[in-house]
């Protein structure tokens, strides 16, 4: 892989991250809900999520949902549904005043962050797709297929990591700026639409 290929993969990768989507949606919500140590968490759930998603798209995976309308279908909605079933959890959660400013959260919500993040990642047949006509721009059929998948998915990865640590950090600061139990209500709100928002713009993705 030439240089010139890997910049202009590395550029198209910031460009198609930095547009808000489900799992900017996510990590936001994350951030305002239940602070940093989820947010980065739910980032490495993402990272995995694409990970997977980018093997699944070279098995052939990605060409099976671009046949079938159906198979399709249930994994979009399936994704969908439960973005949204996220989004009313933390809104029903914030409603009922159990949100925490402490900077960490416990173990289980951690790890209940990093699932949420990986399974948004998988759960989007847009992506699996995607990954597969997107990576195959950049392959040379001529090298060494697994030294280029191997590059092309690090790059992918620091690139998610980055620009959605940015996100979570915008957000970690508007936290700080509320501290009153209305607040904290509030941002619970904010953070459980934002879920639903990214599971609605999943929804209308087609």
């Amino acid at each position: 892989m030439s240089l010139e290929t890997w910049l202009a993969y590395t550029l198209a990768c910031v460009v198609l991250t930095i547009i808000p989507g489900p799992s900017v949606m996510l990590v936001v919500g994350q951030t305002l809900m239940r602070g940093k140590t989820a947010a980065v968490m739910c980032i490495l759930g993402d990272v995995v999520g694409s990970i997977v998603l980018t093997g699944l798209s070279f098995a052939g995976v990605g060409a099976i949902l671009a046949a079938s309308t159906v198979l399709f279908q249930i994994v979009k909605w399936t994704g969908v549904v439960y973005l949204a079933w996220l989004g009313y959890s933390q809104i029903r959660e914030a409603h009922r005043d159990s949100v925490s400013l402490e900077p960490d959260v416990r173990t289980g919500s951690a790890w209940g962050s990093f699932w949420a993040g990986t399974l948004t990642a998988i759960f989007n047949p847009k992506a699996i797709v995607f990954y597969m006509a997107f990576l195959a721009q950049f392959i040379d059929p001529a090298a060494d297929m697994t030294v280029q998948l191997v590059v092309l998915t690090l790059t992918s990865s620091v690139v998610v990591m980055v620009l959605l640590a940015g996100y979570a950090l915008i957000a970690a600061r508007a936290r700080k700026l509320f501290q009153t139990r209305l607040a904290r209500r509030r941002m619970g709100y904010a953070g459980g639409g934002f879920m639903i928002g990214g599971s609605a713009l999943m929804a209308v993705t087609r």
